[in-house]
């Protein structure tokens, strides 16, 4: 490796800690003085800043008597939105903690990290997957299952840093630096990640699994995506999290209702959202809130959970550079309110965005190459060598370093400066800088140790918040029939909000079932309609069963935003599917009237009280059985694919095995098993024994059809009629045809409900604990035989970006080199003049 050396031979020169003090204030007026941003900045000041200490002091000052949830004083109300005061809210608020701090304590918590390694296992390439290559894709897994041999791929190497209790941390890096990795790795979310031994964690004196488990939801990761239910309301939506986060021990005279509409209110009024209460939040097939204001909920989202440390990676991407702004001092009033932690990654951030933050890590293929004051980061770099051209952010410069052809030399240190991401680590490690950085860390760690009494003081502060029934070893605050009760509501306002699905859902069924009862209209009581009824029960009873096929659809649509509110702590993913099987009710029940009443009545089936009644229940009770094996099916699956292809053939093998298109006599013994387990199989089996039961059909034709035949020389040409009869009775036509009995009607409802019973639990422990498949980074897809030749083996994050170019520098005169040689370039030019 080529190591640079100044004019003595020495390594790499480091900033010393004098110049960096005196030259980065400088630097920093300097820049902000040409940004002229200062109307900004004291904008920003007035907000957000005089809050954490302002607010203690003047706490006491206050009248105790002051209780916000209950003021009529417009300062106080957030529906006065030209008059509601937010500084004033929180001030009258926190006087009660100052004055009874043991009844209402206050969550905080930071997080310290040393020598803090990550790495995963597989690889950056693949092929793109078609028949040759995945048979030949199969023997090279089995050897490599075989062998037991992994690629290592090192992602993070030896980061240090620490985030105090109200303050924020701008994470930067170009794509495949690990910023992503890095944020995942505070808030938990390590799946396919594995830690270094010598990794160390400590959550204000709080280990790492004790966090995660016990604490779960105080510590999240919030992705560059805003997934919520589109048809909800923006206040809806805010007010299920204030709800599922409302505390026990609230303010006297305040009600749970009461306390997490004001909450929502006020973090509403605060975030400049208040005017979209009423408006749908939207998706990108549903009209809602525009981006900006989706952005903000997510924010409000995140505060009404009340987690003191919060990860946001990438959140501003799409936002404009205005409401990216907007999006960094909203998270700055964040936590000056409630004095929450916030890392930030922002690949593009502008300078007043990047003046909000207190502190910056800078990260360069995985490796950490400074962590510290956002003030003192730009003259850092430049003593370290390196020039900051004019009017460019420090968010751009101390991105623009770890891209060899961005960065620019200072005339004088061109041998001096560090290149490669290993060198810039080493003279990290020997700065000034990284030194008190330790010697923070360190502190932090003697002043909340491990296990320590910050444990008992996190475990009574939030066992004070959680619901009567609520254990202290469970991250939940409410209770499991309350979250059951709170999904439940929730699941009626999607159903109102999204109406005309359920209008067309019903309504489609009524279509096809006036459509298939005029197939099968007014069929005759003799005996040449017992194959068509047969036929007709068997379409009635496949329809009632596979109407729940989609709902794989639906539960993939809305598994995301389930799973990040278990990370968030709301509820128990299992309380959702219990109150989305509720909430499915009316619709299944309306749906299988519209389809079973007008089908029944128009193909004139048994004229019967007790058989119409029976078809009903059977058609309702085989749908609910088959809408839970479709959901186990489906929450079983990880992936969308792996749930659709087991459900197809499982239909497939469903439909046959009923026991109409094939007889059970007719069925192979290695197979019968099928029939056993079938649903379908049974309701069928009911219906015709409920149709045909105790009732004789005239026949309307013999054979032989002689007309001189003497009676007890012909017979009716159906399956069980009996010789010279004139009828067929219908217990002796199911008998010899499908083999089915009476006695079986009762039998089967009890088996049908055994089935909802017995996968009802299947899938709610399959909710609880088996989650989707989450992304562990792209990765390139090549044909076979086409890779790129120089592909850089060692990436080194999960999220791998392109492979960085290869620059050839001819020389260093203070100016970026000229030359550069890219891989395969696909589209280029050179002195291109245009001219108008």
């Amino acid at each position: 490796m080529h190591r640079p050396q100044g004019d003595s031979g020495n390594v790499m020169s480091k900033p010393s800690d004098d110049t960096l003090h005196a030259k980065a204030i400088q630097e920093h007026d300097h820049q902000r003085n040409d940004m002229d941003i200062e109307a900004n900045d004291a904008h920003v000041n007035e907000l957000v800043r005089p809050y954490s200490l302002d607010l203690i002091r003047s706490a006491s000052r206050l009248d105790s008597g002051i209780n916000p949830f209950l003021s009529d004083h417009p300062a106080l109300d957030p529906s006065c939105r030209e008059e509601f005061n937010a500084k004033k809210w929180a001030r009258a608020l926190l006087q009660h903690s100052y004055h009874h701090p043991e009844d209402y304590p206050r969550l905080e918590a930071g997080v310290g990290y040393r020598n803090l390694s990550v790495h995963g296992y597989g690889t950056d390439t693949d092929y793109q997957k078609d028949v040759l290559n995945v048979l030949w894709q199969a023997p090279m897994m089995i050897k490599q299952a075989l062998s037991n041999r992994r690629r290592k791929i090192e992602i993070l190497k030896e980061f240090d840093g620490i985030i105090k209790s109200g303050e924020m941390l701008l994470v930067l890096g170009r794509p495949g630096s690990g910023v992503s990795t890095l944020l995942k790795t505070i808030a938990g979310e390590t799946q396919g990640l594995h830690l270094g031994d010598h990794s160390h964690f400590s959550y204000q004196g709080i280990p790492m699994e004790t966090m995660h488990k016990r604490f779960r939801g105080e510590v999240i990761y919030q992705a560059e995506t805003d997934i919520h239910f589109p048809h909800l309301t923006v206040g809806q939506t805010l007010l299920f999290a204030s709800l599922a986060r409302t505390p026990k021990n609230r303010l006297p005279g305040v009600s749970r209702q009461r306390y997490a509409e004001h909450l929502r209110d006020v973090v509403m009024a605060v975030f400049g959202i208040s005017h979209t209460i009423n408006t749908k939040v939207g998706n990108d097939f549903v009209r809602g809130v525009s981006g900006g204001e989706r952005k903000r909920v997510s924010i409000a989202e995140v505060t009404l959970s009340q987690s003191p440390i919060q990860c946001w990676d990438n959140s501003t991407r799409g936002l404009d550079s205005a409401t990216a702004l907007e999006f960094a001092r909203t998270l700055r009033l964040s936590t000056d309110m409630a004095k929450t932690s916030a890392i930030v990654a922002i690949y593009q951030a502008s300078q007043p965005a990047y003046d909000v933050f207190d502190k910056v890590a800078v990260l360069y293929e995985g490796r950490q190459i400074y962590f510290g004051s956002t003030a003192l980061a730009k003259q850092y770099f430049v003593d370290m060598g390196y020039r900051c051209p004019d009017r460019q952010t420090t968010a751009d410069f101390l991105t623009s370093l770890t891209n060899p052809a961005e960065r620019v030399v200072r005339e004088g240190f061109e041998n001096r400066v560090p290149r490669t991401p290993d060198e810039f680590a080493t003279v990290w490690k020997g700065s000034d800088v990284r030194a008190r950085l330790m010697e923070e860390i360190f502190a932090f760690e003697e002043e909340h140790p491990l296990d320590g009494s910050g444990v008992d003081k996190f475990v009574a502060t939030r066992q004070a918040h959680k619901a009567s029934l609520v254990t202290p070893q469970s991250p939940y605050t409410i209770s499991m029939p309350m979250q059951i009760w709170l999904c439940m509501t929730r699941g009626y306002q999607r159903l109102l909000g999204d109406w005309l699905f359920f209008v067309v859902t019903v309504g489609g069924n009524l279509i096809i079932s006036l459509v298939l009862g005029s197939i099968f209209f007014d069929l005759p009581s003799d005996a040449s309609s017992m194959n068509s009824r047969c036929i007709l029960l068997f379409f009635a009873i496949l329809f009632n069963g596979l109407s729940s096929a989609l709902e794989i659809l639906t539960l993939y649509v809305q598994r995301p935003i389930v799973e990040k509110h278990a990370r968030y702590a709301l509820y128990h993913p299992a309380s959702e599917a219990i109150s989305s099987t509720i909430c499915d009710l009316p619709s299944k029940i309306l749906s299988t009237l519209a389809f079973n009443i007008p089908l029944y009545f128009m193909a004139k089936l048994r004229q019967e009280a007790d058989a119409f009644f029976i078809f009903l229940l059977f058609g309702f009770t085989t749908t609910l059985s088959m809408s839970m094996i479709i959901r186990t099916i489906g929450q079983t699956s990880r992936t969308i694919h792996q749930a659709l292809t087991p459900a197809a053939i499982f239909i497939l093998s469903l439909v046959i095995y009923t026991g109409f298109i094939l007889p059970t006599r007719d069925m192979k013994g290695w197979l019968r098993w099928i029939n056993y387990i079938n649903p379908i199989a049974y309701a069928f089996e009911s219906l015709v024994a409920n149709e045909f039961n105790g009732r004789q059909f005239p026949c309307p034709s013999f054979v032989p059809a002689y007309p001189n035949a003497a009676p007890n020389e012909r017979t009716c040409s159906v399956a069980g009629a009996a010789p010279g009869a004139d009828f067929v009775d219908g217990d002796f036509y199911m008998n010899a045809t499908f083999s089915y009995y009476k006695s079986h009607i009762w039998r089967n409802f009890g088996i049908l409900i055994a089935f909802i019973v017995f996968f009802m639990c299947v899938y709610l422990l399959v909710a609880e604990y088996i989650t989707a498949d989450r992304s562990k980074g792209e990765v390139l897809i090549f044909r076979r035989g086409h890779s790129a030749p120089a592909l850089s083996k060692n990436s080194s994050d999960e999220e791998t970006g392109q492979p960085e170019r290869v620059y050839q520098h001819e020389k260093s005169d203070g100016h970026a080199a000229q030359s550069a040689t890219s891989l395969s370039p696909n589209f280029s030019w050179h002195l291109l003049l245009v001219n108008e």
